[in-house]
């Protein structure tokens, strides 16, 4: 077909005629068939095959080609007629096929396109071909989906080819009203632009097959009444209806798109980021035009056109140059006019070099590459911006960027990204516009964009976004800053790349220097530095590290976590973040025996235990390195190394579990395998995983109960509060005590891990029998002497040993005196709804090496001892001190009284009633408490372990007076 270039006008208000319409959509196919022909060529042999007959497998539904899945499945293109190549490429996909009449039949498909990179500057042989299928809109709903599947089945097909090919099903009327099914940018974005995507598909599409766009036979300076001259064509038939499809005009951008689409591209960014720049720039320079325009009068003297405008002014006024017409390189243009006038010589550097990244043609290769139309376009651009034969061959050799290259260049990108993205978000705010994007988009886009690039504690930056292919060291050295001269006594570390002698580290450059080794090992691993192959030079320095060390944790991490380190799919950021598992280095660069082999304590026991191992009960866990990989596939290093660093880190495990915990994270833990390594794993391992199990059985929780550790000659006791956990640390078994004998606000039991308090196994038979809204008294008797321990209804527990004569002694008015409690509650909640708590008495009784609760019957209760009742009432005064006014059967000791005197005094009127010099010890029968017993809270429910605590303390005192 011959080009005409002389101009075409079109004045719908003096009149138009078919011939000047018909030599303006001939314009346009030739325009239109260049590209094609560009696009065919960039792909290889295979390849094109895809290409040749994708009309084909739509226009007929023929089970020997591509594609075909239903007899009935919607088929015919609006006036298409294949060529005779397209029917020899299917000839040779398939030699049974042959052409058939269908006579006259209603086409069910008015369209096909391809947009996109495809036959322009941009194409690269990572880019994939988007296609849009545009059927009829009275096609029923079975239809459409079986179009759709028909789609995905050629996308299968196409990539058996080599192809990435994305078809997308939809009606032009459905497109118009803004409720096209499809999310036609392959993406899922469609929420988030229209006239966008519909000024880069007028720029850069691809006519396949069928109908026409209308859009090409109106001008540009009557887009504004576009409807108006659409009807005029159609109505006053100067066009075939059936002829031409139409997509509605895109004179201008609604400002509430920039937003979305400005955040949509960077969400692809992210992954694929010299694409999104060119776009996002072009987002901003629209809005930018957009937002003078609207403050101006006259908006058609300062708004420039859209490019799709651009590119139909063009063709009508003759140009049809394909390099001309080059849809990235009218980005470009328009992109460097703007970056000049605004002065912005970096954002163009960077403009350019995306470009070129983009265009993915090395230019130093070879001569050979050279011969292509791309690459001669390339070369040309290249020329006109002056770069340095340097410069093109930094770029061309991307595959070799070290990781320094890359950390300053995503500096630039991501510095980039967010200055659009801030632009953007203001531009919305100041218009008072919604954004065109669902909220749900929205929010998964902001998600990405935190996991990718925002910065935290301890998270490991992801420092090569898609800018180079590797960053593979063939060596890297680890060395302990305490190696270099005049470091002594730091404990960093550096990281170096082939560095076989030390003594070279002072002029070689550092890659990465970090506060610990795991850090460092992480963040070569992660960012691809360091591989199995990677061979390594370790400096250790004051540490004990090893190269054996540092191939055991990367074997460790391979384990836990693959790489590279694949972003979160939308389902994930569609939930809130919960880590998913954790891996802990214990002891990296460490020897937790070191000082025990000098002291021979490691001789002293047989206890192995490695939170308190020997005789001396050391905790062998010195440091703990914590990596955490998280459901929005984000990688953080937290190191403890001061202070209990088991029992935080722990707490902090449990925090970030209390948020998801029906998704509790899987716990793997690696110590260098020296000494006792595998055991101090496999001790942590178990401890954390009793833990959580505890605290969240059944998938839910926190649940409240006291977690004991006993490790390094202490207990640490682990309880939430709320879903905050917190620990408290107790130097001994006495303080342990104290400490859980206090009040509850509700009932928690106390659990102990399995080697805690071996040494008092009885007392861990008492807490695992504790049951709630009961208060159990346990008894163990050991020669003249019994221990008793009392478990109240919200599980505090409260322990004394006396003497014993016999059980009778011993259990009557401890019992007596919780009847009394018991009977008190009884008549203040006669109108409650809840159970008053019983008593229940048990015997501790050894058996086959284990302690266990054997229930035994009060009857002794009942049984009234000789002797007086005693009885305490207790009276606030107002400070934190609780004083008691005794009553010895019918005689009254006062506060008021007998002031400090009172205890003498009631000890010495109890000795004059007995009628012997034997001593012996006196009981309270019952004690009352002011329901204020800390002047700044009124206790509703004072609880048993209260009553108990002043009753022992009353009874001791008297009883050293006696």
């Amino acid at each position: 077909m011959t080009i005409q270039t002389v101009p075409i006008a079109l004045d719908f208000d003096e009149g138009i005629d078919r011939k000047t319409l018909r030599r303006l959509r001939d314009r346009f196919m030739a325009v239109n068939g260049q590209r094609w022909d560009r696009a065919h060529s960039a792909l290889t042999y295979r390849q094109q095959a895809v290409l040749d007959v994708l009309p084909l497998v739509f226009h007929l539904n023929h089970p020997a080609l591509p594609g075909y899945l239903d007899s009935d499945c919607p088929y015919g293109l609006s006036h298409y007629r294949p060529p005779e190549s397209t029917l020899n490429a299917a000839r040779r996909l398939a030699r049974t096929f042959s052409l058939k009449d269908e006579g006259r039949r209603k086409p069910d498909l008015e369209a096909l396109f391809l947009m996109g990179s495809p036959g322009t500057l941009g194409h690269s042989v990572a880019s994939d071909l988007d296609i849009w299928l545009c059927h009829r809109p009275d096609l029923s709903e079975r239809g459409v989906r079986c179009l759709e599947r028909k789609a995905q089945s050629l996308s299968i097909w196409a990539e058996s080819l080599g192809v990435e090919l994305h078809v997308f099903v939809f009606s032009a009327a459905d497109w118009r009203a803004g409720r096209q099914r499809a999310e036609v940018t392959g993406e899922n974005c469609g929420s988030s632009q229209h006239y966008l995507l519909l000024d880069e598909f007028y720029r850069t599409s691809i006519h396949l097959g069928g109908r026409y766009p209308l859009w090409w036979l109106v001008p540009v300076e009557d887009e504004q009444r576009y409807d108006e001259c659409a009807r005029q064509l159609i109505d006053c038939r100067f066009i075939r209806s059936d002829e031409y499809i139409d997509f509605g005009p895109v004179s201008s951008i609604p400002q509430e798109e920039f937003l979305g689409a400005g955040v949509w591209q960077l969400y692809k960014g992210i992954d694929m980021p010299w694409k999104s720049i060119l776009k996002l720039l072009l987002i901003e320079c629209y809005a930018r035009s957009n937002e003078g325009s609207e403050s101006s009068e006259s908006n058609e003297s300062n708004e420039k056109p859209l490019l799709s405008q651009v590119f139909k002014s063009a063709v009508y006024s003759g140009e049809t140059n394909p390099d001309r017409l080059d849809p990235y390189i009218l980005l470009y243009e328009r992109l460097e006019q703007w970056l000049l006038e605004e002065d912005a010589p970096q954002r163009l550097a960077l403009v350019r070099q995306s470009l070129y990244l983009k265009a993915g043609l090395p230019l130093t290769r070879s001569a050979q590459a050279l011969s292509g139309w791309r690459a001669t376009l390339l070369q040309a651009l290249v020329e006109s911006w002056g770069w340095s034969a340097t410069e093109l061959k930094d770029l061309d050799n991307r595959i070799r960027w070290r990781a320094e290259d890359v950390v300053t260049l995503r500096r630039v990108v991501v510095g980039e990204l967010t200055h659009s993205y801030r632009l953007l978000s203001r531009l919305a705010r100041d218009h008072d516009t919604g954004a065109a994007i669902s909220s749900n988009d929205m929010n998964l886009l902001g998600r990405k964009l935190y996991a990718a690039f925002q910065r935290k504690a301890g998270k490991v930056e992801q420092i090569n976004p898609g800018l180079a292919p590797s960053l593979v060291e063939e060596n890297l050295a680890f060395h302990h800053q305490s190696e270099q001269s005049g470091s002594a006594g730091h404990d960093g570390w550096l990281l170096y790349r082939d560095l076989e002698d030390p003594s070279d580290a002072l002029w070689q450059p550092v890659i990465r220097r970090s506060g610990n080794l795991a850090e460092l090992l992480v963040w070569s691993y992660c960012n691809g530095l360091l591989t199995r192959s990677t061979r390594l030079n370790v400096r250790s320095g004051s540490s004990v590290a090893s190269v054996a060390e540092l191939r055991e944790m990367l074997d460790a991490l391979g384990a836990f976590l693959p790489f590279p380190v694949e972003p979160a799919d939308r389902e994930s950021l569609s939930r809130g973040i919960h880590p998913l598992r954790n891996l802990l280095f214990v002891n990296v660069g460490v020897d937790p025996q070191a000082y025990l082999t000098e002291r021979g304590l490691h001789k002293l026991s047989a206890r192995h235990d490695s939170l308190g191992f020997s005789g001396g009960r050391e905790n062998l866990v010195s440091t703990i390195d914590q990596v955490t990989f998280n459901s929005w596939h984000e990688v953080s290093l937290q190191h403890y190394a001061a202070g209990d660093t088991l029992v935080q880190c722990l707490k902090n495990v449990l925090a970030s579990v209390a948020t998801a915990p029906d998704r509790l994270p899987d716990i793997m833990v690696h110590s260098h395998s020296t000494g006792h390594g595998a055991a101090i794993a496999r001790r942590v391992r178990e401890l954390f995983k009793d833990v959580m199990r505890y605290f969240f059985a059944g998938g839910v929780g926190p649940h409240p109960l006291r977690y004991v550790i006993e490790m390094d000659r202490r207990f640490f006791l682990l309880q939430f509060s709320g879903t905050e956990p917190g620990f408290v640390a107790l130097d001994s078994k006495e303080t342990l005590m104290v400490y859980l004998s206090k009040p509850q606000e509700s009932y928690v039991p106390v659990v102990f891990d399995q080697y805690a308090l071996l040494d008092d196994r009885s007392l861990r038979a008492v807490c695992r029998a504790s049951e709630p809204d009961n208060i159990q008294v346990f008894y163990r008797v050991t020669g003249e002497t019994a221990t008793v321990w009392v478990v109240d209804e919200l599980g505090s527990v409260f322990c004394w040993q006396q003497g014993y004569t016999n059980r009778r002694f011993l259990l009557v008015p401890l019992l007596r005196f919780l009847e009394n409690l018991m009977e008190r509650r009884q008549l203040r909640q006669l109108d409650a709804l809840t159970d008053v708590a019983g008593v229940q008495c048990y015997e501790m009784v050894l058996r086959d090496g284990q302690w266990h609760a054997e229930r035994r019957p009060d009857a002794d209760s009942n049984v009234r001892l000789p002797g007086l009742d005693v009885q305490a009432i207790g009276v606030q005064e107002g400070d934190s001190r609780v004083r008691f006014d005794i009553f010895c059967g019918d005689q009254e000791f006062t506060v008021q009284e007998y002031g400090d005197q009172l205890i003498p005094a009631v000890a010495h009127y109890i000795r004059s009633l007995r009628q012997s010099d034997e001593r012996y010890p006196v009981y309270l029968t019952d004690v009352h408490l002011p329901h204020d017993l800390d002047p700044q809270v009124y206790q509703q429910h004072i609880q048993t372990i209260q009553y108990l605590y002043y009753r022992t303390e009353l009874e001791d005192l008297l009883n050293r007076h006696l």
